[in-house]
């Protein structure tokens, strides 16, 4: 059987220096990097991961569950944790939930049961007050809108601030009949209604009154409901000047709804989103938005699920993440 010392010998490195280029750590140059990589082939050598396990009593491996893969703003943020986790030495593995409480149960069951040394999740259907969570009994870090009390790390979306910083922004352009197309989730603590909050707080602080008459909801949050709400918007006969969406994606479907229907923007009106995803700065016109640090929001999750590895006693932590407004065609 070939050993991890064969392999050392082989390429003219230490066995730690072969050890972090297999768990993928930083501190090797480049081409002592190919070396190993070429003895680890020519050797056929294989990391034993049980054995591993058992010296250690870890796998390496961070979980992240999300509600939804396939969404641009969760491929954003699983980039960017797989890369704070390599810096770390941590492999990850990806879960989806459907956004939904029996999906997110299953991550924490699975993070157990495959031995991941900690879990990131994506909470959103998850009651914060379900005993169930009290015996999690593992190192999780919640990322979303739910209040979990101090019972877990949290790091949050600039929800409230973020939109309302979008708004204002609307009204600052001369904005004042500014519609809302958000999700169809008005109850409870959730994305949709904290960013509902953020819009009626820019209204508050500058002694303007809200029409709720410009609130439509958009199920799912996807690109055609956001296309279906633009569609409603314009067939209510509403007088519109400003519309804030939810999200990016939202955003996209409500230009294209507006589009159907012979609204320009930012001609007949303005629009604003919320995520700053990649396509947002491509779109015609380019895409007014909330841009959280997604970089610092995922360097973070993965800074405390591997403090809480370490110290699993440690006290907890609930941070919100810093933003920016990225100005720009559809609101000039």
């Amino acid at each position: 059987m070939v050993t991890m010392s064969d392999v050392a010998k082989l390429s003219g490195v230490s066995k730690m220096t072969v050890s972090n280029v297999i768990n993928d750590r930083a501190g090797v140059s480049e081409q002592v990097r190919r070396r190993v990589l070429e003895a680890i082939r020519e050797s056929g050598y294989r990391v034993n991961v049980s054995a591993r396990t058992l010296r250690s009593g870890r796998t390496g491996v961070i979980g992240l569950a999300v509600p939804e893969v396939d969404r641009p703003y969760f491929g954003r943020l699983a980039a960017h944790v797989i890369e704070q986790a390599r810096e770390r030495g941590f492999h990850v593995a990806i879960e989806q939930t459907g956004a939904a409480a029996a999906g997110e149960f299953n991550a924490i069951t699975h993070s157990h049961a495959l031995h991941f040394d900690g879990l990131i999740l994506s909470a959103v259907g998850l009651d914060p007050q379900d005993p169930r969570l009290t015996g999690a009994g593992h190192p999780i870090v919640m990322l979303g809108e739910q209040d979990f009390a101090a019972r877990f790390d949290h790091v949050a979306m600039p929800n409230e601030e973020g939109t309302k910083a979008a708004t204002t922004h609307l009204i600052e352009r001369g904005c004042r009949r500014i519609a809302l197309v958000t999700g169809d989730a008005l109850y409870g603590v959730n994305v949709v209604t904290r960013r509902y909050q953020g819009y009626l707080a820019a209204f508050g602080a500058l002694g303007l009154e809200a029409d709720p008459a410009l609130l439509f909801a958009a199920r799912g949050m996807t690109l055609e409901s956001g296309r279906a709400a633009a569609h409603r918007l314009v067939d209510s006969g509403q007088e519109v000047d400003g519309v804030i969406a939810v999200s990016d994606t939202v955003a996209q479907g409500v230009l294209r709804g507006l589009a159907d229907r012979g609204v320009l923007v930012p001609r007949d009106l303005r629009l604003a989103g919320f995520d700053d995803i990649s396509e947002s700065a491509y779109m015609v016109p380019s895409l007014t938005t909330v841009a959280p640090d997604h970089r610092w929001m995922a360097a973070k999750a993965v800074e405390l699920v591997t403090a809480r590895i370490q110290d699993p006693s440690r006290p907890t932590e609930a941070h919100t993440a810093p933003f920016t407004l990225e100005v720009r065609e559809s609101t000039r």
